[in-house]
C-alpha cells in the first residue's frame, strides 16, 4: 500500500530545472548561517545541529542498496517464509545498533486464492490468463512462491452475467449510468483503476446490485499512454496486474475480524461472513491485456469522453452482449503478522515517545512498495544508534516500528495501536511515517500543527540532484507549476492525510500528531503491486544509486531527533487555523454549490428539458425532483474559528517571549536554569501540547464509522485513500443528508472550541 503526498505531485522536471538555472540562490547549505530551531533553546539548537551534521556523514546509500537486494530476493507477503526471515533479520540489525527489540505477533485473517477463473462466454470465448509473464530483463520475475494476481477479501462466488463498463466505478459514475437508464443489478461490472481506492469499486457496485466486479489497469492511467512500458520503460506492461486488498477500510482498517481490539491469539473474533468489511461480491484484478477482449466485445452506448481510456477500441458501456463468468474461492486462513518494535530509551523523558514507522510486507517483490521506504528508515536508525553509542542520546524515547501486514489493510500497525491504545494515548508525542519512496520532490503530509516544523526540516537537507535544499527544489517546482509566486518564501502547505498507510491508526483513531514523508515525481510508475516491483525495476527507474533514499533518511532522522530532543515540542497552531479556515470555506462553498445544483436539476425536470448535451439523440432518464437545501447554521463554527485564531495568536506570543529569554544564554547558564522543578514544568507544557491533537478527536467518531475519531481529517467514505477534511459535515452535504449536516456542524464547532481550550492551556503553562 502506498499513499504519500509525493505520488500526487508530478512537477514538470525540465521546467523545474530551467527554473533552477535562472534562480538566484544563496550559497551551499553548509555555508549558510545556522538557523535557530523550533522548540530549542539556543545552546541546545547548536548541539542538535552538530549531531545532525555527524549523522549526515554516516548515511551511506550503499547500505540501502545492499539491504534492498537482500529483502527483495524472494516474495515476502504475510505468512510467507521470507517475510518471517526478513522480520528476524531486521530485528537482529536493530539489536546490533543498540536497540531493545520486541517482536509483536498478531493472528490476522489473510485469505489466499484456491480458484481464480474469468471467462467471456459470449459473444465469443476468451479465458483470461491471470498471469504475469517472466521477463529476462527482470531477475526475480519468475521466482517461486509468489502470490497469484487477486484481490484479498473478495467474496467467494461463481457468477455469470452480462458485463457493464462503469468507468472508475465511483458514485458519480453510477449517477451517470442512472441518467442514461442503465442498471447494473444482476450484472458484472468492469471498472478501471483510478479515482478512488480499489476497495470502493466493488463496494459501490454491490450497493447498486451488481453480483461481481472486475478491476483492470487501463494504459491511459498506468501503461503505454504514460511512457514506455516495462521492461523498456517504467510503466505497466500488457499483462502486469495490480494486486491489492478490497475490504471496506473506510469503516475501519486492520484485521476484519477484530475491530477495535488487538488481534492477539486469544482475541474474540467474528467469522468472515459476519465482518462488515469483507467484500460481499467476488472481485478480481485484470491486466489490460486480459481486459481488452471483454471491453472490445461490449456494445451499447458509447462511453462519455472522460470515461475513455487508451485501448485501441471504441469504449462502449453495455450491458452486453459480453457475458462473463467469474469463479473465485479462497482459503480463509489466519496468518501470523510480525511487527518488529525497536526502542531507544530517552535519557530525560523516557515516558514521552516519538514513533517512527514503515511497513515491511509486500504483495510480490515489493522493492518500491515498501522496501524503498524501509531501508532509509533502517539507515536512519543505524545512524541514531551510532550517535547514542557515542554518548549523544535522545531526551525522549524513540521507537522504530517495522510493520507487518500493511498491504492487506494497515493490519500490523492497527492491531498494535489497538492493543496498546491506553499507553500510546498517554505517552506518544508524534508518529512519523514513510512508505514507498522514489526520486524527485519531497512530499509532505500530516497534522498541520507540524507544518512549520517539517518545513524547517526540509530547508536543512540538500537535494542530491540540484544541490539546493529539498524545500527549495519543491518550492521551485510549485512556482513553475503556478502554485506559488517565485519570491514567496513562506512555508509550503503540507497535505492533509486521508489513508493508505500506517499513520491512519495513530492520527485518525488515537489523535496522535503524524507526518507522512517520501520522495517522488520522477520515478515513473507501472510496477505497483505487481511482480515487476522488483530490485531490477527500482534500480533502473526508481532511485538509481539510492541518492534520494539517503536524502529521505536525512529528512526523517532530523524529524525524529528534533521531536525527541526539543525543549518545547515544535507544535505551531497558526498554520492549523489557516487550513481549518480553508476547509470551512470549502464546505460552505460545497453547500452553496449543492443548493444551486438541486435548483437547476429541479428546473430542468419541471421544464422536461433534461437531455444529454454530449449526444442530443439520447435523452436522459429524468431524475426525481429533490428537496431544496435547508438552512444550515455555520455560525457556531465561525465563532469557534474566531476564538481559535485568538488562541493561536496568544500561543505564538507566549512562545516567542519564552524563547527570547533563552536566546542569549550560554550552555552553562541554560543548564543551571534547568532545575528539576523547571524540567517538571517543561513536561507539563509538552503534555499540554500533545493534548491539542487529542482534542481534535471525538469518542463517538464519525457517522457510520465510529473507529475514525478525528474531526478534521479522515479518509472519505467513498474515496478510501483520499482525504475528507471536516469529514462529518462535508460528507453529509455531499450525500444530501441535511439533518446530519446540521448535527455534524455542531460537533465540529464543539471540537474547535475544545481545541482552543487545549491551546489556551498550553499557552498558560508556557507563559508560566
Amino acid at each position: 500500500m502506498n499513499s504519500h503526498p509525493s505520488h500526487k505531485r508530478r512537477p514538470r522536471r525540465g521546467a523545474a530545472l530551467l527554473f533552477f538555472a535562472t534562480l538566484a540562490l544563496s550559497g551551499p547549505l553548509a555555508a549558510q548561517e545556522a538557523p535557530s530551531l523550533l522548540g530549542f533553546a539556543a545552546p541546545n539548537a547548536a548541539r542538535q545541529l552538530d549531531a545532525e551534521a555527524r549523522l549526515d556523514a554516516m548515511v551511506d546509500p550503499a547500505n540501502l542498496e545492499s539491504w534492498m537486494r537482500r529483502m527483495t530476493e524472494k516474495p515476502f507477503f504475510v505468512g510467507s517464509p521470507h517475510n518471517y526471515d526478513n522480520a528476524m533479520w531486521v530485528a537482529d540489525q536493530f539489536r546490533s545498533w543498540g536497540y531493545q527489540v520486541e517482536i509483536a505477533e498478531y493472528e490476522i485473517l489473510f485469505p489466499t486464492p484456491k480458484i481464480r477463473h474469468v471467462e467471456m462466454i459470449a459473444p465469443e470465448s476468451y479465458v483470461a490468463t491471470l498471469e504475469e509473464p517472466v521477463l529476462s530483463q527482470d531477475g526475480t520475475s519468475g521466482v517461486d512462491g509468489q502470490l497469484p494476481t487477486y484481490n484479498a477479501y473478495s467474496a467467494d462466488g461463481d457468477v455469470t452475467a452480462e458485463l457493464v463498463y462503469v468507468n472508475q466505478g465511483i458514485p458519480r459514475d453510477y449517477e451517470e449510468l442512472e441518467r442514461r437508464g442503465i442498471d447494473v443489478r444482476g450484472k458484472i461490472v468492469i471498472a478501471r483503476y483510478g479515482g478512488s481506492w480499489r476497495g470502493i469499486k466493488p463496494k459501490v457496485a454491490y450497493e447498486h446490485g451488481a453480483i461481481g466486479a472486475i478491476i483492470y489497469s487501463d494504459p491511459r492511467d498506468d501503461g503505454y499512454f504514460q511512457g514506455d512500458a516495462y521492461p523498456d520503460g517504467p510503466y505497466r506492461a500488457e499483462f502486469g496486474v495490480q494486486r491489492g486488498a478490497v475490504q471496506d477500510m473506510p469503516l475501519y482498517p486492520g484485521d476484519p475480524l477484530t475491530p477495535g481490539v488487538g488481534a492477539t491469539a486469544d482475541a474474540e473474533r467474528m467469522t468472515p461472513e459476519e465482518s462488515p468489511t469483507v467484500m460481499k461480491i467476488p472481485v478480481l484484478p485484470l491486466s489490460w491485456g486480459d481486459a481488452l477482449p471483454l471491453l472490445k466485445a461490449l456494445e451499447g452506448p458509447v462511453a462519455p469522453a472522460s470515461w475513455r481510456g487508451a485501448l485501441p477500441i471504441t469504449y462502449h458501456i453495455g450491458p452486453g452482449p459480453t457475458q462473463v463468468r467469474i469463479h473465485l474461492e479462497f482459503n480463509w486462513d489466519l496468518e501470523t503478522a510480525y511487527n518488529v518494535i525497536a526502542t531507544l530509551p530517552g535519557e530525560e523523558y523516557p515516558d514521552e515517545w516519538v514513533i517512527r514507522g514503515n511497513h515491511r510486507d509486500g504483495w510480490a517483490m515489493g522493492a518500491a512498495d515498501p522496501i524503498s521506504g524501509h531501508v532509509p528508515m533502517m539507515e536512519e536508525a543505524r545512524a541514531i544508534g551510532e550517535l547514542a553509542k557515542a554518548g549523544i542520546r535522545p531526551k525522549r524515547t524513540i521507537i522504530f516500528a517495522s510493520w507487518d501486514a500493511e498491504e492487506p489493510g494497515l493490519i500490523g500497525s492497527t492491531e498494535w495501536v489497538e492493543h496498546h491504545a491506553a499507553e500510546l494515548s498517554e505517552k506518544t508525542v508524534a508518529y512519523i511515517n514513510t512508505d514507498g519512496s522514489g526520486r524527485g520532490f519531497l512530499g509532505m503530509g500530516g497534522s498541520h500543527t507540524l507544518e512549520s516544523f517539517i518545513n524547517e526540516v526540509a530547508r536543512s537537507v540538500e537535494d542530491p540532484q540540484t544541490g539546493v535544499s529539498v524545500w527549495e527544489r519543491l518550492h521551485a517546482a510549485q512556482s513553475v507549476g503556478g502554485g506559488r509566486e517565485p519570491g514567496d518564501k513562506s512555508d509550503i502547505k503540507i497535505s492533509p492525510l486521508g489513508s493508505g498507510s500506517d499513520y491512519t491508526p495513530f492520527l485518525q483513531h488515537m489523535g496522535i500528531a503524524s507526518l507522512n514523508l517520501g520522495f517522488g515525481g520522477e520515478s515513473g510508475g507501472g510496477s505497483y503491486h505487481s511482480q515487476y516491483d522488483s530490485f531490477d525495476h527500482f534500480t533502473r527507474f526508481g532511485d538509481p544509486g539510492f541518492q534520494y533514499g539517503a536524502a529521505l533518511a536525512k529528512v526523517t532522522a532530523r524529524t525524529t531527533l528534533r521531536l525527541a530532543n526539543a525543549d518545547v515540542l515544535p507544535f505551531q497552531f497558526s498554520p492549523l487555523v489557516s487550513n481549518i479556515k480553508t476547509y470551512r470555506d470549502e464546505v460552505m462553498a460545497l453547500l452553496e454549490e449543492k443548493r444551486n445544483e438541486i435548483s437547476r436539476t429541479n428546473a430542468l425536470v419541471a421544464s422536461n428539458a433534461y437531455v444529454l448535451a454530449a449526444d442530443p439523440t439520447q435523452t436522459y432518464v429524468p431524475p426525481p425532483s429533490e428537496e431544496e437545501v435547508p438552512f444550515i447554521n455555520f455560525a457556531p463554527i465561525q465563532n469557534a474559528i474566531t476564538r481559535l485564531e485568538q488562541s493561536a495568536r496568544a500561543y505564538d506570543k507566549a512562545y516567542a517571549a519564552a524563547f527570547a529569554e533563552h536566546a542569549k544564554m550560554t550552555g552553562s547558564e541554560y543548564a543551571a536554569m534547568m532545575t528539576p522543578d523547571h524540567r517538571t514544568a517543561l513536561g507539563r507544557v509538552n503534555a499540554a501540547l500533545v493534548a491539542t491533537e487529542r482534542s481534535m478527536t471525538r469518542e463517538a467518531g464519525l457517522p457510520r464509522r465510529p473507529w475514525f475519531r478525528h474531526q478534521i481529517y479522515a479518509p472519505g467514505f467513498y474515496t478510501g485513500y483520499g482525504v475528507k477534511t471536516l469529514p462529518g459535515v462535508r460528507e453529509a452535504i455531499e450525500e444530501g443528508d441535511w439533518a446530519q449536516a446540521s448535527e455534524q456542524a455542531e460537533h465540529i464547532a464543539a471540537t474547535l472550541e475544545g481545541l482552543a481550550r487545549a491551546i489556551d492551556s498550553a499557552t498558560g503553562m508556557l507563559g508560566g
